[in-house]
């Protein structure tokens, strides 16, 4: 008997999208938010009116790079530093990876359905963020 992957829908991703800025806010944050789904396709995006700009594209390649490489950002840092087994991995794509804390995958029953970014923060704080976003879903 096969199960059905339940994919990642839209309402997940503003359940992410408001747990994530909620996490933010109380740290006094001002951040963007990306949620994308299994195929890269995002799915939500917001950006606080007092982020800094960028954090609009940080927060979509860190969610792209989780997803890419199945892990969260923050775990691979160290693998592009220049002595790192893939240190040209960041520019070795069409699509550049952003290797900072705050890209976190989504998996459900142990399939990667998306990810989530979050950019405006320090990158511990961003990565928080984006866990915070992700227990409040697994509720």
């Amino acid at each position: 008997m096969s199960t059905t992957l339940t994919p990642l829908t839209t309402a997940d991703a503003e359940t992410l999208v408001a747990a994530a800025r909620r996490a933010a806010q109380a740290a006094g944050a001002a951040v963007s938010v990306t949620v994308l789904d299994a195929g890269g396709h995002l799915l939500a995006f917001l950006r606080d009116d007092s982020a800094v700009l960028i954090s609009g594209e940080t927060s979509t390649r860190k969610a792209y790079t989780a997803l890419q490489l199945g892990a969260p950002t923050a775990d691979l840092v160290d693998l592009v530093k220049p002595d790192g087994p893939f240190h040209t991995l960041a520019t070795a794509l069409d699509r550049p990876l952003l290797f900072i804390a705050g890209g976190v995958p989504i998996h459900r029953d142990g399939k990667l359905v998306g990810a989530i970014g979050l950019g405006g923060g320090a990158p511990e704080q961003d990565h928080s963020f984006a866990t915070a976003a992700l227990a409040e879903l697994a509720r």
